[in-house]
């Protein structure tokens, strides 16, 4: 069965943190959107009362929206019309306002860090965890109302956990080792100088970026029980670098398996026949394969391969065997759209082909 994509009355959402670089991108995939309309932007005081067209300094590579130019930016804290909000916010503000929003009655979709790990807060990969949506109605209900929030995880962690989905569903994953080689799209438009990361590369990443990525694919990987989400239980570790990329974050993978595949053939396989609920419901965000297996030697590469599927699939490349025993892999993410805006976007989508909008 299929959600009906056509003969519907499109969603009014609101964006908070609409001028940021990830708020830029919610405004851009939410243009001519099938099921969402852009109804309120909002952003800090500095903004607030300007038309949009005017506050954001728009970046990305496609024109400014026409609908979403004129719209007037409201303040962080004002009552919204929309139901459903997207949170494009800097963790520094996104803890107290989403909370705002939800005890409000709003179904706040993040993409901010602060309540991923959150007790009763799906962290969401629709391909992995749609399941995890049960924990919804104890979120509710411990909320008092409707309203309620759903997490994406870590831009990397999303490449990382949809890249081996299909080995621990089929094998299981003892412990794992990635380095990442993260894109500079990442922190945001000015978050790197340029003279820093011209010709160099940065073996570190603030906000805890390595205990992000060793720690959510435990969560999304593991399973909800009815009254809390339990571990998916194996060992992970995580080396980050800042590399001058604009977009796309490539990781180098090695994992050991529980049981024996027999063969890498098999492991590749499993990566390529990779598929889920988004794909059966046909989700307008979701792409028609999650997974692209790669087979030439020096790929996936970020230039090359970060836009497959509108930027929304994960390219994964070189899986062998690895002389210390396991395997190796890599694999590669869009950053801001499948490891943010677009992740968020298909949560959305997923929520209201369940009911749950």
């Amino acid at each position: 069965m299929t959600v009906d994509s056509v003969s519907r009355e499109r969603i009014p959402v609101a964006v908070l943190g609409a001028t940021g670089s990830v708020g830029q991108r919610f405004v851009q995939l939410l243009a001519d959107h099938p099921w969402f309309r852009l109804a309120e932007v909002v952003a800090s005081e500095r903004s607030a009362g300007k038309r949009y067209a005017d506050a954001a300094e728009w970046r990305l590579e496609t024109l400014l929206p026409t609908e979403a130019a004129s719209l007037g930016v409201m303040s962080l804290g004002d009552k919204l019309q929309s139901r459903l909000v997207f949170s494009g916010l800097d963790s520094s503000v996104a803890g107290e306002a989403e909370e705002l929003y939800a005890n409000q009655g709003c179904v706040v979709v993040s993409n901010a860090k602060n309540h991923r790990m959150g007790a009763d807060v799906p962290l969401l990969i629709p391909e992995i965890n749609a399941a995890h949506c049960d924990a919804i109605a104890t979120q509710q209900k411990r909320r008092g109302g409707r309203g309620y929030i759903v997490t994406n995880p870590n831009c990397s962690t999303v490449g990382l956990a949809m890249a081996i989905a299909p080995l621990e569903a089929k094998w299981g994953i003892d412990t794992m080792h990635v380095t990442t080689m993260q894109a500079i799209s990442g922190a945001g438009y000015a978050g790197v100088a340029s003279y820093a990361i011209l010709d160099n590369v940065i073996p570190y990443i603030g906000g805890a970026e390595e205990h992000k990525i060793e720690s959510e694919p435990q969560k999304i990987l593991g399973k909800w029980d009815g009254a809390q989400f339990v571990d998916a239980g194996f060992r992970t570790s995580a080396q980050v670098n800042r590399v001058p990329v604009i977009d796309g974050h490539l990781m180098t993978i090695w994992l050991s398996l529980k049981n024996d595949p027999q063969s890498v053939d098999a492991l590749i396989d499993a990566v390529r026949n990779f598929t889920a609920e988004p794909q059966a419901l046909n989700l307008p965000t979701a792409p028609e394969r999650p997974l692209h297996y790669i087979d030439a030697i020096d790929r996936p590469q970020p230039r090359l391969d970060r836009d497959r599927e509108r930027g929304m699939a994960v390219s994964v490349g070189r899986l062998r065997a690895s002389s210390l025993g396991g395997y190796c892999m890599v694999a590669l993410v869009h950053n801001t759209i499948r490891g943010a805006a677009g992740a968020a976007l298909l949560n959305a989508e997923l929520l209201d082909a369940k009911g749950l909008l």
